[in-house]
């Protein structure tokens, strides 16, 4: 029952995370900005929204359920090691959809201004998400304790 009692203390979470949200003038914006802008659009800067953390979770809810469900069956069982390794699998499971989604080009399709921007730069992926790689890269999960 501890080993239960224990599992019902964690969470999964997927996304990145961003230790220091508060950000000086001149402060590069972190990846965690960048990714709920991403997620939710920015009227202001005229970005369309291109979800992609939430419906990318979503696209893999009976994969880690699953997962979830054998971890609830090693916890009764006692065996917390095998819990643990579930979580860990939920975890992947959810992280590696997320890039998944960012990879498949979420539409609306980027203007031709942005487009030249890239080229300018060198960059000739079209990738509605991709530029750098920096921010799909940064997605990943963590098993924290509740609060």
């Amino acid at each position: 029952m501890r080993a239960f009692s224990d599992l019902t203390k964690k969470d999964v979470l997927v996304g990145v995370p961003d230790s220091s949200p508060e950000r000086e003038s001149g402060e590069p914006i972190s990846n965690a900005a960048i990714g709920y802008i991403l997620e939710t659009g920015s009227p202001v800067n005229n970005l369309e929204p291109r979800p992609h953390l939430v419906p990318g979770v979503a696209s893999v809810q009976s994969q880690v359920a699953d997962r979830f469900g054998r971890c609830a069956t090693s916890a009764l069982d006692g065996n917390q090691a095998g819990a643990d390794k579930q979580l860990v699998g939920a975890g992947l499971i959810a992280q590696d959809a997320v890039k998944e989604m960012i990879n498949s080009n979420i539409q609306p399709a980027l203007s031709a201004a942005t487009l030249a921007a890239r080229r300018r730069r060198g960059v000739t992926r079209e990738n509605t998400l991709v530029d750098t790689g920096q921010y799909r890269n940064s997605i990943t999960y963590v098993i924290r304790s509740k609060k």
